[in-house]
Protein backbone atom coordinates (compact mmCIF):
# COMPACT_ATOMS: atom_id res chain seq x y z
CA UNK A 1 0.00 0.00 0.00
CA UNK A 2 1.26 3.78 -1.06
CA UNK A 3 -0.24 6.64 0.80
CA UNK A 4 -1.49 7.71 -2.82
CA UNK A 5 -3.24 4.83 -2.45
CA UNK A 6 -5.21 6.14 0.35
CA UNK A 7 -8.84 8.07 -1.09
CA UNK A 8 -9.76 8.31 2.57
CA UNK A 9 -7.30 10.70 3.18
CA UNK A 10 -9.06 13.71 2.82
CA UNK A 11 -12.20 12.41 4.21
CA UNK A 12 -10.21 11.35 7.53
CA UNK A 13 -8.60 14.59 8.18
CA UNK A 14 -12.42 16.33 7.62
CA UNK A 15 -13.94 14.20 10.32
CA UNK A 16 -10.87 14.21 12.63
CA UNK A 17 -10.34 18.04 12.59
CA UNK A 18 -14.80 18.17 12.83
CA UNK A 19 -14.00 15.98 16.24
CA UNK A 20 -10.90 17.94 17.43
CA UNK A 21 -13.54 21.46 17.22
CA UNK A 22 -16.62 19.25 18.72
CA UNK A 23 -18.89 21.23 20.77
CA UNK A 24 -22.24 20.54 23.08
CA UNK A 25 -22.69 17.66 25.21
CA UNK A 26 -21.77 14.28 24.82
CA UNK A 27 -23.66 10.88 23.64
CA UNK A 28 -22.65 9.72 27.29
CA UNK A 29 -24.41 6.09 26.98
CA UNK A 30 -22.48 5.56 23.63
CA UNK A 31 -19.07 6.85 24.82
CA UNK A 32 -19.44 4.92 28.29
CA UNK A 33 -19.84 1.46 25.83
CA UNK A 34 -16.67 3.19 24.17
CA UNK A 35 -14.75 3.42 27.64
CA UNK A 36 -15.59 0.00 28.52
CA UNK A 37 -14.67 -1.26 25.43
CA UNK A 38 -11.17 0.60 25.98
CA UNK A 39 -10.70 -0.98 28.93
CA UNK A 40 -11.49 -4.81 27.68
CA UNK A 41 -9.48 -3.82 24.60
CA UNK A 42 -6.72 -3.62 26.74
CA UNK A 43 -7.03 -6.96 28.37
CA UNK A 44 -8.28 -5.13 31.65
CA UNK A 45 -11.69 -5.46 33.75
CA UNK A 46 -14.23 -2.74 33.25
CA UNK A 47 -14.24 -0.03 35.61
CA UNK A 48 -16.85 -0.06 37.78
CA UNK A 49 -17.41 3.25 37.91
CA UNK A 50 -17.76 5.86 34.50
CA UNK A 51 -17.78 9.23 36.27
CA UNK A 52 -18.59 12.32 34.05
CA UNK A 53 -17.92 15.90 35.07
CA UNK A 54 -18.25 19.27 33.35
CA UNK A 55 -14.63 20.28 32.23
CA UNK A 56 -11.11 19.32 32.31
CA UNK A 57 -11.05 21.15 35.17
CA UNK A 58 -13.33 19.62 37.65
CA UNK A 59 -12.24 16.62 35.92
CA UNK A 60 -8.70 16.81 36.85
CA UNK A 61 -9.70 18.11 40.73
CA UNK A 62 -11.34 14.67 40.72
CA UNK A 63 -8.07 12.98 39.73
CA UNK A 64 -6.26 14.23 42.53
CA UNK A 65 -8.74 13.27 44.88
CA UNK A 66 -8.78 10.24 43.62
CA UNK A 67 -5.36 9.48 43.21
CA UNK A 68 -4.38 10.76 46.57
CA UNK A 69 -1.48 13.40 45.04
CA UNK A 70 -3.57 16.45 46.98
CA UNK A 71 -6.86 18.42 47.81
CA UNK A 72 -8.58 19.90 44.67
CA UNK A 73 -8.47 23.53 44.96
CA UNK A 74 -11.10 26.34 44.24
CA UNK A 75 -13.04 24.27 41.31
CA UNK A 76 -16.50 24.39 40.32
CA UNK A 77 -18.37 21.49 42.19
CA UNK A 78 -17.09 19.38 45.00
CA UNK A 79 -14.58 16.55 43.07
CA UNK A 80 -14.49 14.41 46.62
CA UNK A 81 -18.49 14.53 47.44
CA UNK A 82 -18.84 12.87 43.80
CA UNK A 83 -16.27 10.37 44.24
CA UNK A 84 -18.15 9.88 47.41
CA UNK A 85 -21.86 9.78 45.83
CA UNK A 86 -20.60 7.02 43.62
CA UNK A 87 -19.29 4.72 46.17
CA UNK A 88 -15.47 5.73 44.38
CA UNK A 89 -12.91 5.28 47.69
CA UNK A 90 -10.64 8.58 46.96
CA UNK A 91 -6.53 7.70 47.54
CA UNK A 92 -4.05 5.65 46.04
CA UNK A 93 -6.03 5.15 42.00
CA UNK A 94 -3.72 3.75 39.60
CA UNK A 95 -3.81 4.79 36.03
CA UNK A 96 -4.19 2.51 33.16
CA UNK A 97 -3.32 4.83 30.69
CA UNK A 98 -0.57 3.06 29.44
CA UNK A 99 -2.50 0.09 28.83
CA UNK A 100 -5.59 1.57 27.66
CA UNK A 101 -4.35 4.30 25.30
CA UNK A 102 -0.31 4.08 24.74
CA UNK A 103 0.11 0.37 23.92
CA UNK A 104 -2.72 -0.04 21.66
CA UNK A 105 -1.71 3.65 19.51
CA UNK A 106 1.91 2.51 19.55
CA UNK A 107 0.93 -1.17 17.99
CA UNK A 108 -1.22 0.33 15.57
CA UNK A 109 1.72 2.87 14.91
CA UNK A 110 4.30 -0.64 13.94
CA UNK A 111 1.91 -1.81 11.93
CA UNK A 112 1.29 0.84 9.54
CA UNK A 113 4.46 2.10 9.85
CA UNK A 114 5.67 -1.70 8.79
CA UNK A 115 2.82 -1.84 6.07
CA UNK A 116 3.82 1.61 4.13
CA UNK A 117 7.42 1.73 5.17
CA UNK A 118 9.21 4.99 7.00
CA UNK A 119 8.77 7.12 3.93
CA UNK A 120 5.17 6.13 3.46
CA UNK A 121 4.56 6.43 7.07
CA UNK A 122 5.91 10.44 6.53
CA UNK A 123 3.67 11.16 3.98
CA UNK A 124 0.93 9.77 5.39
CA UNK A 125 1.52 11.55 8.29
CA UNK A 126 2.34 14.76 6.17
CA UNK A 127 -1.19 14.67 4.62
CA UNK A 128 -3.50 13.53 7.85
CA UNK A 129 -1.89 14.24 11.35
CA UNK A 130 0.60 17.08 10.54
CA UNK A 131 -2.31 19.12 9.13
CA UNK A 132 -4.16 18.73 12.49
CA UNK A 133 -1.30 18.50 14.94
CA UNK A 134 -0.33 22.83 15.07
CA UNK A 135 -4.06 23.85 16.29
CA UNK A 136 -4.56 20.81 18.37
CA UNK A 137 -1.43 20.90 20.21
CA UNK A 138 -2.37 24.72 20.95
CA UNK A 139 -5.26 24.26 22.39
CA UNK A 140 -4.67 21.60 24.72
CA UNK A 141 -2.19 23.13 26.12
CA UNK A 142 -3.65 26.20 26.33
CA UNK A 143 -6.26 24.17 28.43
CA UNK A 144 -3.44 22.61 30.60
CA UNK A 145 -2.01 25.51 31.36
CA UNK A 146 -5.21 27.27 32.58
CA UNK A 147 -6.26 23.42 34.54
CA UNK A 148 -2.87 23.63 36.01
CA UNK A 149 -2.93 27.07 37.05
CA UNK A 150 -6.41 27.56 38.78
CA UNK A 151 -5.66 23.85 40.11
CA UNK A 152 -2.13 24.86 42.21
CA UNK A 153 -1.45 28.77 41.15
CA UNK A 154 2.70 29.04 40.76
CA UNK A 155 4.40 30.09 43.93
CA UNK A 156 5.69 33.25 44.24
CA UNK A 157 8.80 34.61 44.53
CA UNK A 158 8.14 36.21 47.89
CA UNK A 159 6.48 33.89 49.53
CA UNK A 160 7.49 32.40 52.43
CA UNK A 161 9.59 29.07 52.56
CA UNK A 162 7.55 26.75 53.54
CA UNK A 163 4.21 28.41 52.08
CA UNK A 164 6.45 27.81 48.73
CA UNK A 165 6.89 24.76 49.14
CA UNK A 166 3.44 23.77 49.44
CA UNK A 167 2.82 25.34 46.80
CA UNK A 168 5.46 24.13 44.49
CA UNK A 169 4.30 20.40 45.78
CA UNK A 170 0.64 20.81 44.89
CA UNK A 171 1.82 21.71 41.43
CA UNK A 172 4.34 19.24 41.01
CA UNK A 173 0.94 17.39 42.00
CA UNK A 174 -1.57 18.66 39.73
CA UNK A 175 1.18 18.37 36.53
CA UNK A 176 1.46 14.64 37.66
CA UNK A 177 -2.29 13.96 37.42
CA UNK A 178 -2.89 16.01 33.97
CA UNK A 179 -0.52 13.28 32.61
CA UNK A 180 -2.86 10.64 33.68
CA UNK A 181 -5.36 12.67 31.30
CA UNK A 182 -6.13 11.22 27.80
CA UNK A 183 -6.30 13.69 25.12
CA UNK A 184 -9.73 12.76 23.57
CA UNK A 185 -10.26 14.57 20.48
CA UNK A 186 -6.68 16.05 20.88
CA UNK A 187 -5.64 12.99 19.93
CA UNK A 188 -7.51 13.68 16.30
CA UNK A 189 -3.85 14.11 14.64
CA UNK A 190 -2.56 10.44 15.45
CA UNK A 191 -6.28 9.08 14.75
CA UNK A 192 -6.62 10.99 11.29
CA UNK A 193 -3.64 9.10 10.30
CA UNK A 194 -4.55 5.73 11.78
CA UNK A 195 -8.18 6.29 10.17
CA UNK A 196 -6.67 7.07 6.58
CA UNK A 197 -4.51 3.99 6.83
CA UNK A 198 -7.72 1.61 7.74
CA UNK A 199 -6.28 0.46 10.93
CA UNK A 200 -8.05 1.73 13.64
CA UNK A 201 -9.04 -1.39 14.75
CA UNK A 202 -8.03 -1.64 18.45
CA UNK A 203 -8.38 2.28 18.33
CA UNK A 204 -12.01 1.97 17.89
CA UNK A 205 -13.18 2.44 21.10
CA UNK A 206 -10.53 5.45 21.39
CA UNK A 207 -11.72 6.41 18.88
CA UNK A 208 -15.36 6.70 19.67
CA UNK A 209 -14.82 8.37 22.93
CA UNK A 210 -12.61 10.99 20.96
CA UNK A 211 -15.47 11.66 18.71
CA UNK A 212 -18.47 11.82 22.01
CA UNK A 213 -16.45 13.49 24.81
CA UNK A 214 -13.17 15.78 26.30
CA UNK A 215 -10.26 14.67 28.27
CA UNK A 216 -10.89 11.73 30.36
CA UNK A 217 -8.52 9.51 33.06
CA UNK A 218 -8.41 5.73 33.02
CA UNK A 219 -7.78 4.47 36.33
CA UNK A 220 -7.88 0.56 37.99
CA UNK A 221 -11.82 0.58 38.55
CA UNK A 222 -12.68 4.15 37.42
CA UNK A 223 -12.78 6.00 34.41
CA UNK A 224 -13.26 10.02 34.87
CA UNK A 225 -14.93 11.52 31.85
CA UNK A 226 -14.62 14.94 31.11
CA UNK A 227 -17.77 16.75 28.72
CA UNK A 228 -16.52 18.76 25.43
CA UNK A 229 -16.80 22.46 25.15
CA UNK A 230 -20.01 24.14 25.51
CA UNK A 231 -18.44 27.04 22.93
CA UNK A 232 -15.45 27.50 20.86
CA UNK A 233 -14.52 30.17 18.97
CA UNK A 234 -11.34 30.54 16.56
CA UNK A 235 -10.31 33.13 14.20
CA UNK A 236 -9.14 32.64 10.08
CA UNK A 237 -5.73 31.44 11.55
CA UNK A 238 -7.05 28.62 14.05
CA UNK A 239 -6.66 30.44 17.14
CA UNK A 240 -8.67 31.15 20.14
CA UNK A 241 -10.43 34.53 19.17
CA UNK A 242 -13.55 36.40 20.68
CA UNK A 243 -14.15 40.27 21.90
CA UNK A 244 -17.23 39.71 23.43
CA UNK A 245 -17.25 36.73 25.58
CA UNK A 246 -14.91 33.66 26.38
CA UNK A 247 -13.44 31.76 23.25
CA UNK A 248 -13.76 28.26 25.08
CA UNK A 249 -16.41 27.32 27.29
CA UNK A 250 -17.23 24.31 29.06
CA UNK A 251 -20.78 23.84 30.54
CA UNK A 252 -19.65 23.81 34.80
CA UNK A 253 -18.39 27.48 33.55
CA UNK A 254 -14.25 26.52 32.97
CA UNK A 255 -13.46 28.91 30.49
CA UNK A 256 -10.59 30.55 28.94
CA UNK A 257 -10.66 34.28 27.21
CA UNK A 258 -8.42 35.02 24.37
CA UNK A 259 -7.88 37.84 21.32
CA UNK A 260 -6.34 36.52 17.99
CA UNK A 261 -4.89 33.58 20.36
CA UNK A 262 -3.38 35.83 23.39
CA UNK A 263 -4.90 34.92 26.64
CA UNK A 264 -6.69 38.31 28.09
CA UNK A 265 -8.66 38.38 31.39
CA UNK A 266 -12.27 38.07 30.99
CA UNK A 267 -12.61 41.75 32.31
CA UNK A 268 -10.21 42.80 30.38
CA UNK A 269 -12.71 42.15 26.91
CA UNK A 270 -15.33 44.25 28.67
CA UNK A 271 -13.42 47.49 28.06
CA UNK A 272 -12.67 46.98 24.45
CA UNK A 273 -16.19 48.32 23.20
CA UNK A 274 -15.48 51.57 24.74
CA UNK A 275 -11.48 51.97 24.56
CA UNK A 276 -10.40 55.03 23.62
CA UNK A 277 -6.56 56.44 22.69
CA UNK A 278 -6.30 57.60 26.08
CA UNK A 279 -6.86 53.97 27.42
CA UNK A 280 -4.87 52.57 25.00
CA UNK A 281 -1.64 54.82 26.17
CA UNK A 282 -2.00 54.08 29.91
CA UNK A 283 -2.56 49.99 29.42
CA UNK A 284 0.60 49.23 31.40
CA UNK A 285 0.75 45.76 30.20
CA UNK A 286 2.39 45.89 26.45
CA UNK A 287 1.18 42.74 24.95
CA UNK A 288 -2.67 43.92 26.07
CA UNK A 289 -1.82 47.08 24.86
CA UNK A 290 -1.48 45.48 21.62
CA UNK A 291 -4.67 44.16 21.61
CA UNK A 292 -6.19 46.90 22.21
CA UNK A 293 -4.54 49.00 19.14
CA UNK A 294 -5.41 46.13 16.75
CA UNK A 295 -9.56 46.26 18.27
CA UNK A 296 -9.51 50.25 17.97
CA UNK A 297 -7.41 49.95 14.41
CA UNK A 298 -3.98 51.35 13.71
CA UNK A 299 -5.17 54.14 11.91
CA UNK A 300 -8.03 55.17 13.68
CA UNK A 301 -5.65 55.22 16.36
CA UNK A 302 -3.28 56.99 14.83
CA UNK A 303 -5.78 59.57 13.67
CA UNK A 304 -7.28 60.28 17.07
CA UNK A 305 -4.41 60.43 18.83
CA UNK A 306 -2.67 63.23 17.05
CA UNK A 307 0.02 61.50 15.08
CA UNK A 308 2.12 63.51 13.33
CA UNK A 309 3.88 62.21 9.89
CA UNK A 310 7.71 61.53 10.37
CA UNK A 311 8.01 61.74 6.67
CA UNK A 312 6.40 62.32 3.32
CA UNK A 313 7.01 61.76 -0.49
CA UNK A 314 5.53 60.59 -4.15
CA UNK A 315 4.65 56.87 -2.07
CA UNK A 316 2.82 57.83 0.92
CA UNK A 317 3.20 59.27 4.51
CA UNK A 318 5.00 57.91 6.91
CA UNK A 319 3.68 57.84 11.00
CA UNK A 320 5.16 57.36 13.79
CA UNK A 321 3.82 57.53 17.51
CA UNK A 322 5.78 56.53 20.35
CA UNK A 323 4.31 54.50 23.16
CA UNK A 324 5.19 53.80 26.73
CA UNK A 325 7.82 51.00 27.20
CA UNK A 326 6.81 49.70 23.62
CA UNK A 327 7.85 49.56 20.45
CA UNK A 328 6.43 52.63 18.44
CA UNK A 329 3.48 52.15 15.91
CA UNK A 330 4.89 53.13 12.09
CA UNK A 331 2.84 52.98 9.44
CA UNK A 332 2.50 54.07 5.97
CA UNK A 333 -0.05 55.71 4.02
CA UNK A 334 -0.31 54.67 0.57
CA UNK A 335 -3.49 56.00 -1.84
CA UNK A 336 -3.86 53.68 -4.52
CA UNK A 337 -3.23 55.10 -7.63
CA UNK A 338 -6.46 52.61 -9.48
CA UNK A 339 -9.80 55.22 -8.51
CA UNK A 340 -12.54 52.89 -7.61
CA UNK A 341 -15.91 52.80 -9.66
CA UNK A 342 -17.39 56.11 -7.90
CA UNK A 343 -14.54 57.65 -8.61
CA UNK A 344 -12.77 57.88 -5.51
CA UNK A 345 -9.07 56.74 -4.59
CA UNK A 346 -8.54 54.58 -1.50
CA UNK A 347 -6.52 55.29 1.29
CA UNK A 348 -4.44 52.12 2.58
CA UNK A 349 -2.39 52.00 6.14
CA UNK A 350 0.51 49.51 5.99
CA UNK A 351 2.51 49.00 9.07
CA UNK A 352 6.25 48.78 8.56
CA UNK A 353 9.07 47.97 11.34
CA UNK A 354 9.77 50.51 13.96
CA UNK A 355 12.87 51.21 12.53
CA UNK A 356 11.64 52.50 9.13
CA UNK A 357 12.49 56.23 8.61
CA UNK A 358 11.11 57.00 5.19
CA UNK A 359 7.68 56.17 3.55
CA UNK A 360 9.71 54.80 0.62
CA UNK A 361 11.42 52.26 2.66
CA UNK A 362 8.44 51.16 4.53
CA UNK A 363 6.15 50.63 0.83
CA UNK A 364 9.39 48.47 -0.44
CA UNK A 365 9.85 46.91 2.69
CA UNK A 366 5.95 45.21 1.99
CA UNK A 367 7.20 43.86 -1.15
CA UNK A 368 10.25 42.78 0.47
CA UNK A 369 12.58 44.77 -1.38
CA UNK A 370 14.91 47.61 -0.53
CA UNK A 371 14.14 51.08 -1.02
CA UNK A 372 16.91 51.48 -3.63
CA UNK A 373 15.60 48.58 -5.48
CA UNK A 374 11.93 49.59 -4.95
CA UNK A 375 11.04 51.04 -8.68
CA UNK A 376 6.93 50.73 -8.99
CA UNK A 377 5.65 51.03 -12.46
CA UNK A 378 3.29 53.87 -12.73
CA UNK A 379 -0.38 52.63 -13.39
CA UNK A 380 -2.72 54.19 -15.80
Amino acid sequence: MVVQQLSSTREAVTRWRAAAAGTGPADRPAVERAVRAAYRTAGLAEPSAVLWFGSPLEAAAAALVLTGAGPAGAVPGPPADRLAAAGVRPGGAVSVREAVRTAPWEAARRRVHTELGASGWAELWALTGAELWPQTRALSGRIRDAVLDRLAPEPGADEEREAWERAAAARTAARLVLLDAAGGPHDAPWLAAFDAAGDLGPLAPLAEIARGAGWWWPYEGVALLSERPAELHRDEAGRLDRADGPALAYPDGFALHAWRGMPVPAEFLDGLATVTPERIRTEENAELRRVLLEHYGYERYLADSGAEPLHRDETGVLWRIQLPEDEPVVMVEVVNSTAEPDGTFRTYWLRVPPGTRTARAGVAWTFGVSAQDYRPQRET
